[in-house]
């Protein structure tokens, strides 16, 4: 007769798993879901607290409740079901997906474009396929979590991949790194140059133009993640590299989202190069073994992009309900972090009084999420702030009374 020890019991894992929730709640640190019980707008109706202003969604344009992108999606299960229960490869590709990833490769003004279930699992396509060993790929330090997980994914399959760190948005210590790789007898393939456009913590940016002149000097390739600048910077929407006055062929590869700004609902793309793309359908294995965004999602996708083209004004109502919040923000007693995004950060230090002063502004009907460890560093808690183009200057004043009500309980 075997005996399992008991630290190897399941037993074991119990008592772990105990001890690390019991931890959290007596830190004041345990998370709670939410639940939603009507559509995503400027104010949502919340399970036990009513209906309040949303301050803590990426529906940054307005659009996940957009009638025009309601019905795409109604007209789209109607025509196609609810999918082809396969992956592309086998079962082939519904012509909503083919029309959604024209329309996003002419959003930006590339050659292709490819969807997937998320941006998560297009960040975890991008490396892993289209990277080899001898390559060596550089990303800033604060880049999103799918990103750091997709390269270190690369990095095992690929044995002889390079992986580096540079500063947050220091250029001197990314022009290091670019230096060190050309030094370097091992790399002898490509550099590839990763970066979030907009840092979705801090609500910054990466400065494109500074980074796409080092990317040439030395010879790298530019990725940019532009999940939380697309349909919020420049003056159409198109993204970061529009805040920059760039085009959409100066940077290599976009990945990106349509769960934020582009309809609210779920799925990520990678667009750029043709070649790149069709290598990405042939050997990129969150797609060989994945089922293709469904098809509501495709159809109200595509119909956002549209309305956004249609109606670029929604980037300026967005940009200028930003600019209203973060003056009343400073004007409630608080800091906020300085940027041109819809990212308003307030900086509180501790986790655990970030997810109070986030219960009392649900109690105030205002809902504001609080982070902390492990989705920013310890010491660097936050109220993260999220402006909407939806949000009228009632829903703007709301917010700010009540952190002015906040400061003074303080």
């Amino acid at each position: 007769m075997t005996t399992v020890a008991a630290s190897t019991s399941p037993a074991a894992f119990d008592a772990r798993t105990d001890n690390t929730l019991s931890q959290l709640r007596q830190a004041g640190q345990i998370k709670h879901l939410q639940v939603i019980e009507g559509p995503m707008d400027a104010t949502v109706r919340l399970r036990g607290h009513g209906e309040v202003a949303c301050f803590c969604s990426n529906n940054y344009l307005g659009l996940a409740n957009h009638p025009e992108v309601v019905q795409a999606a109604h007209d789209g299960i109607t025509r196609y079901g609810a999918g082809t229960a396969s992956v592309r490869f086998i079962c082939g590709t519904f012509e909503c997906h083919e029309q959604l990833e024209r329309r996003i490769a002419r959003f930006y003004g590339v050659e292709s474009a490819y969807t997937f279930v998320s941006c998560w699992n297009a960040n975890e396509a991008i490396f892993p396929t289209l990277c080899e060993p001898g390559d060596i790929i550089i990303s800033d330090e604060l880049n999103h979590a799918s990103i750091i997980d997709s390269i270190r994914l690369a990095a095992v399959i690929k044995k002889g991949l390079h992986k580096t760190v540079y500063r947050h948005n220091d250029l001197a210590s990314l022009r290091e790194r670019l230096a060190q790789a050309a030094a370097n007898p091992e790399i002898t393939g490509t550099a590839w140059v990763v970066t979030d456009g907009v840092f979705s913590m801090e609500g910054d940016i990466a400065d494109l133009p500074a980074m796409r002149a080092l990317c040439d000097e030395f010879g790298a390739k530019l990725v940019v993640d532009d999940s939380h600048g697309t349909g919020v910077m420049g003056k159409t929407g198109r993204g970061t590299h529009e805040h920059w006055g760039m085009d959409g062929t100066q940077v290599d590869y976009f990945t990106g989202t349509l769960g934020k700004a582009l309809g609210g609902a779920a799925g990520g793309y990678v667009a750029g190069s043709q070649r790149a793309i069709e290598l990405l359908v042939q050997r990129g294995r969150p797609t060989l073994f994945s089922n293709a965004l469904p098809c509501t999602v495709a159809c109200s996708a595509d119909k956002a992009i549209e309305v956004l083209m249609r109606e670029p004004q929604r980037v300026q109502r967005l940009r200028d309900n930003v600019e209203y919040a973060r003056n009343g923000i400073r004007a409630a007693g608080w800091d906020v972090l300085t940027s041109p995004t819809a990212i308003c950060p307030i900086i509180v230090h501790e986790t655990a009084r970030a997810i109070a002063l986030s219960k009392r502004l649900l109690e105030m009907g205002v809902f504001v999420i609080g982070f902390g460890f492990p989705v920013v560093a310890e010491g660097h808690a936050r109220l993260r702030v999220q402006i909407s183009a939806a949000h009228t200057t009632a829903h703007l004043d709301a917010l700010i009374g009540a952190l002015r009500k906040l400061k003074a309980e303080a």
